[in-house]
């Protein structure tokens, strides 16, 4: 796994954690920030991960 993915993906477990603090505390809209945090970072790193897969595939073939 490439290293920007794995640092959207701890983004991504730590802003759905302050989501359920901020659900919990009764911070409705804060906690709807968060939510959509973790939805941003969650799409950077498959981003990421389908990235380097795919340019992983493109050096493997051989034309």
């Amino acid at each position: 796994m490439p290293r920007l993915a794995r640092y959207a993906l701890v983004v991504c477990v730590l802003a759905v954690a302050a989501a359920v603090v901020s659900f919990v505390r009764g911070a409705a809209l804060i906690g709807v920030v968060w939510v959509l945090m973790a939805g941003l970072s969650s799409n950077m790193c498959w981003f990421y991960v389908k990235q380097a897969r795919d340019a992983r595939r493109a050096g493997s073939v051989t034309g």
